[in-house]
């Protein structure tokens, strides 16, 4: 059996309480529907640094590896996916990708159509 890849995401709360989720790309696994925003831990990095750097390369804002707090974790045959939270960001989120993305409210996340993983991870937060 092949090991999983490990998977970092990011839980940003905005001051009103709100999540920052975006859009998974179309034509890539989950395409078209929303996820806590993130990516996959290279070789040689922390899953702090790798959050940090999908973060900056996705959404063009910058996170604190060090202010990062571990929330949960969901996991497939596939993938471990590690949610991180953070209470600040530095700049303006911009889906550098092309991705939609946006701020939410538990409620209203909980009715996207969220990746299977991102919505168990939801329920744990909620």
């Amino acid at each position: 059996m092949k090991q999983p890849m490990l998977v970092v995401a990011l839980c940003l709360e905005g001051a009103d309480g709100r999540l920052l989720l975006a859009r998974r790309p179309d034509g890539k696994h989950h395409g078209g529907l929303w996820e806590f925003p993130g990516g996959k831990v290279e070789p040689g990095e922390t899953p702090r640094g790798a959050l940090a750097r999908e973060i900056a390369e996705e959404l063009a804002i910058r996170i604190d590896p060090a202010a990062l707090v571990p929330l949960t974790f969901a996991e497939d045959d596939r993938l471990v996916l590690l949610l991180f939270g953070a209470l600040a960001a530095e700049g303006q989120v911009t889906g550098l990708e092309g991705q939609e993305w946006g701020w939410f409210t538990r409620d209203a996340a909980a009715r996207l159509p969220l990746a299977p993983l991102d919505r168990q991870m939801l329920q744990v937060l909620s």
